[in-house]
């Protein structure tokens, strides 16, 4: 929890903005190094966090607008770095969901 006083609010709003926007940084991105990934890897977790539940392949190759294949690359690359888990499907992987060492934001 961070506090702040009346005061420090109306005198310093500014200051405030770059402590909270400073917790929540640590608070996103503190296990996941996020310069190891690609641009399209950001964009690919931004989307799953954004939606919360299980993303498909489909809906990233709509979203992303890139081939079936670059999909699946990009997956495999994330699963490898535990940052995506597969969410149904065993040897036909249909869905996957954000991995354990990913944090969520507050809804």
């Amino acid at each position: 929890m961070i506090r702040f006083s009346y005061d420090q609010v109306k005198e310093q709003p500014r200051r405030c903005q770059q402590i909270i926007q400073q917790v929540i940084g640590q608070w996103l991105g503190d296990e996941l190094d996020q310069t190891s990934l690609s641009f399209v890897e950001k964009e690919v977790l931004r989307l799953a966090i954004r939606k919360g539940e299980a993303l498909s392949p489909k809906e990233v190759e709509a979203y992303l607008k890139l081939s079936d294949k670059t999909v699946r690359k990009i997956f495999s690359q994330l699963v490898d770095k535990k940052i995506l888990i597969p969410a149904s499907g065993v040897k036909r992987i249909r869905t996957y969901r954000l991995g354990d060492q990913v944090k969520r934001p507050i809804r």
